[in-house]
């Protein structure tokens, strides 16, 4: 149980211990920072942690609740505690339980912050972070130099193992490839394909429209992919430009009238005075 229902002690790899320990441990030559040993001998199970508070009533102490699961330990249950020194770690291993953890953008990020909250990592152990109030469980695999080292004020390279059930995507054979190609050269509109404009219109006014257009089904046809030009040399530019139908008689009289430079009629902006006054 945790006092207050403090959620840090759970989301953290660090202990609360009665203040009697604190006194115990200031009369003792120990090395700082305090590290300690959980050990469980009716299971033969260990761990390594930090400790966060000597806040704890005395006889007791509040550990979270993934420490209990890998102690094999229940709320009540009697555990032996010592201190410990462990070297500072260098490089871990990590396993995910879940497949989701993939989902998480940037994996090492989240970890770094979450491991803040802890002190010292030990080989074989079941860590639970969490991240965007979700809870993922991950499994040390390897720690160097040691099984349990401590994680303060390290520079500790991290790397990860596949999670547990992942399948890695299977890749697509040349034939499978060449289908996909084939059939991407005939698109076939189906019943349920997009149509522009193939909705109702509505008047502002809220009147009816009228029917004057009779409700045909859509006709659908079938979409076909242009054909490359396969003599394109690079640096050459061809424009093709669509043919007019053009009627024969208009092309028959065009050809008889001749183009003669200047034949219009001129005419003026201001007419002369003689014209307007009969002078």
């Amino acid at each position: 149980m945790l006092p207050d229902n403090r959620e840090e002690v759970d989301n953290g790899g660090k202990i609360i211990l009665p203040p009697s320990a604190l006194d115990i441990l200031t009369r003792l030559n120990i090395v700082y920072p305090m590290l300690f040993k959980i050990i469980n001998r009716e299971s033969d199970r260990s761990t390594h942690c930090g400790v966060l508070e000597f806040v704890a009533d005395e006889g007791k102490m509040y550990i979270p609740y993934w420490m209990m699961r890998n102690l094999l330990v229940s709320e009540g249950d009697l555990v032996r505690i010592e201190s410990a020194s462990l070297p500072v770690a260098t490089y871990s291993k990590f396993q995910p339980f879940s497949v989701d953890f993939l989902d998480i953008t940037n994996h090492k990020a989240v970890l770094e912050n979450a491991l803040r909250s802890f002190a010292c990592l030990t080989k074989g152990d079941t860590i639970a972070i969490k991240y965007n109030d979700k809870v993922y469980e991950l499994l040390v695999m390897e720690t160097k130099p040691g099984e349990a080292v401590s994680i303060i004020e390290c520079d500790m390279s991290v790397e990860f193992a596949p999670p547990i059930g992942y399948k890695e995507p299977q890749r697509k054979t040349e034939e499978e490839e060449e289908q996909e190609e084939e059939d991407s050269d005939v698109i076939d509109a189906d019943e349920n394909s997009f149509i522009v404009f193939g909705g109702e219109g509505y008047r502002i006014d809220g009147k009816k429209k009228k029917d004057n257009v009779t409700n045909n089904d859509p006709v659908v046809k079938e979409i076909k992919i242009g054909i490359p030009n396969y003599e394109y040399k690079v640096g050459n530019i061809r424009f093709i430009r669509p043919k007019k139908n053009v009627n024969k008689a208009d092309n028959s009289e065009d050809n008889d009238i001749e183009f003669e430079a200047f034949s219009g009629q001129g005419q003026i902006l201001k007419k002369s005075n003689k014209s307007l006054y009969g002078r």
